[in-house]
């Protein structure tokens, strides 16, 4: 299999850092997703370009492109993580430098004031301590002082010799690891050109196709299934949290707080949903803030009827179309529980909150968290994508497995 050359190359700097690590099984996980992930997304660039010009202008090529964004978003959000790691460890570096320098400065000033001393009154030998000696108890301890002193300002020049060398391990190892996140940084900013390209593709077949009742009757009968496909997700989560606060309530054993923590199916890396201790989600009802701020909802919860089509659809939730500002935020405290991808709605993102409440995020491009973040209330979570409608989010609010009507909790403007 050919793979384009265009897509490997951002993605092997993060390959060559990783492997630039002791290898494990950790390592390999993430080697073996990351590789998975090029190869889809090549096959669905090679799905699509050998479509006809008239199948490219359709909604299967919308959602073609929708699943090429999601797989760039998880490459994305796994370099964010590693410029985060990374992050740490130059603190850690930085911080050991501070302390060595300071140690050796210590150092420097002890056996400064030693040499001062010699060159002051004379380097004083145990020869000189027994004639000087008024009597043989004080030649002897002269001659034992004289030896602990000796071996004390030894053992403080080799001391001295190896925190200088410690410094310059650091500040190599500094300088290594400043190199990395570069790295890191370019192939992130490689990734995010190759998203924008993507959605500015997806954008001109939406507007090919947004006056084509065909096409158009296939996004509702996608959104219809996607609404299906989000019941479930629910369902899983609560069955999972559930699970994990059981096994809380046995036992606070270390080996059962390990159990706490979710595994994602298709991810495999471990995350802990507990919220117990977030505010307040309830309390949040009629005065929550709003994930689009400035945004209007143009489609209500419910029942709501198309006009062109003459169709009636059932919403789950709000859908809210953005101003000026397109960041899609956090409505309350909660931890990222799920970010997938579902025909019809696109990227969506799930929060879990105290009160046995999950927020849905849906029909966003750019991601900027991951499974098991932690988000206060206010915090970006991504940017609304664009859709037939303009830039349009759909948002979602559930207690345990009922729907909550949105219109209810937000705050009245």
């Amino acid at each position: 299999m050919v793979i384009k050359l265009k897509y490997l190359i951002p993605v092997f700097f993060f390959f060559f850092i990783i492997e630039s690590y002791p290898q494990s099984e950790d390592i390999s996980q993430k080697e073996s997703e990351l590789s998975s992930i090029k190869t889809e997304i090549n096959n669905l660039e090679k799905e699509l370009a050998s479509k006809s010009k008239a199948e490219k202008k359709s909604f299967e090529a919308v959602e073609n492109l929708n699943k090429q964004n999601f797989l760039i978003n998880k490459i994305l959000g796994e370099l964010r993580n590693e410029i985060r790691k990374k992050e740490r460890e130059i603190n850690n570096v930085e911080k050991k430098i501070t302390q060595t320098e300071s140690e050796i400065k210590i150092l420097q000033d002890n056996y400064a004031k030693y040499v001062k001393a010699i060159y002051k009154k004379g380097q004083y030998n145990e020869l000189e301590s027994l004639f000087d000696a008024s009597s043989l108890q004080q030649a002897v301890m002269r001659t034992y002082y004289l030896q602990v002193f000796a071996k004390q300002r030894a053992k403080d020049l080799a001391k001295l010799r190896y925190k200088i060398s410690e410094l310059d391990e650091s500040k190599a190892l500094l300088k290594k690891e400043r190199n990395e996140k570069l790295l890191l940084a370019k192939a992130r900013d490689d990734e995010k050109k190759v998203l924008t390209r993507k959605l500015n593709e997806r954008k001109a077949v939406l507007n090919s196709i947004k006056k084509n009742n065909k096409e158009l009757k296939k996004v509702i009968v996608a959104k219809r299934e996607a609404q299906k496909k989000t019941e479930q997700l629910i369902a899983q989560l609560i069955e999972r949290e559930a699970a994990a606060n059981k096994d809380q309530l046995v036992s606070t054993d270390k080996s059962v707080v390990e159990k706490n923590k979710i595994k994602d199916e298709n991810v495999s890396y471990d995350y802990d949903l507990n919220t117990s201790s977030f505010a307040s989600f309830a309390d949040l009802k009629g005065k929550m803030i709003w994930p689009l701020h400035k945004g209007k909802i143009i489609r209500k919860f419910g029942e709501n009827k198309h006009k062109s089509l003459n169709t009636v659809t059932l919403n789950y939730g709000v859908d809210i179309k953005a101003d000026k500002d397109k960041n899609v935020r956090s409505v309350g405290e909660g931890v990222v529980a799920a970010i997938d991808w579902l025909p019809g709605y696109g990227n969506v993102i799930i929060l879990s909150h105290k009160n046995d409440y999950r927020t849905v995020y849906s029909h966003v491009s750019e991601i900027f968290v991951s499974e098991g973040d932690k988000v206060k209330s206010g915090s970006v979570l991504a940017l609304v994508d664009v859709g037939f409608d303009g830039y349009v989010l759909h948002f979602e609010i559930w207690k345990g497995r009922d729907k909550q009507n949105p219109e209810l909790w937000l705050a009245k403007k």
